[in-house]
């Protein structure tokens, strides 16, 4: 079985994407590495920039995402960490898409943090990215996602399509990452303050489908 692990840098959570990067999982073993930078359609924030240390002059003259992406294309099964993201970045994407961040949730329940480096540290991935890289550039990225699949795989004997159905089903989300109650049990806020949760549902026009499900599944209980 193959897999191929995509990841996206971007000018801002906004959109835009500044460089793209994939590996490819064969039989366990991570293999045929790739990465373009790309020419935006906007500007680089400077948030997104002293994240991923991407500059203007870095991506200029690069091509577009719509031409760096062919060589990404074609395959029948893709894996990010936030799958939801990078598939909306990539909509010319056309096959299947896993999701680690929900099958870590599914596989190593009570993390304290599911951001991909958060679970190469304390599930003590054994990952080689590339030397002349970091955290949040797209390539090295894709190596810990790849990893961390990898380590999902040994550990649970999830099948393609089990991993497939737990990436299309809404994430039961625990903490309020935002707003006035940030950090806090969304099952103690819909006991005490259930008002500010129908609020958030409402009003919130951003809110995530798996915080929408979690915040009725708490009201709902």
């Amino acid at each position: 079985m193959s897999f191929r692990v995509i990841d996206t840098e971007t000018c801002g959570f906004n959109g835009g994407v500044v460089e793209i990067a994939s590996v490819d999982v064969v039989e366990g073993v991570i293999t045929q590495p790739m990465s373009d930078l790309v020419c935006p359609d906007r500007e680089i924030s400077p948030q997104a920039m002293a994240v991923h240390q991407i500059t203007e002059e870095m991506v200029e003259g690069k091509p577009r995402i719509a031409v760096a992406v062919r060589r990404y294309q074609g395959h029948p099964y893709y894996v990010a960490h936030n799958a939801a993201f990078d598939r909306a970045m990539l909509p010319e994407m056309n096959g299947q898409w896993i999701c680690t961040v929900k099958l870590a949730r599914e596989v190593f329940p009570g993390q304290p943090s599911y951001s991909l480096q958060n679970l190469r540290h304390s599930l003590n991935l054994d990952t080689h990215p590339p030397a002349h890289l970091h955290p949040h550039r797209a390539l090295y990225d894709c190596y810990v996602t790849a990893s961390l699949l990898i380590r999902i795989q040994e550990e649970s004997g999830l099948s393609t399509e089990e991993m497939l159905a737990i990436a299309e089903r809404p994430t039961l989300l625990r903490t309020l990452k935002f707003g006035k109650y940030r950090g806090q049990k969304i099952s103690e806020i819909a006991s005490q303050d259930p008002g500010y949760l129908r609020w958030m549902l409402r009003e919130v026009s951003s809110l995530s489908a798996d915080m929408k499900y979690s915040l009725n599944y708490f009201l709902d209980k």
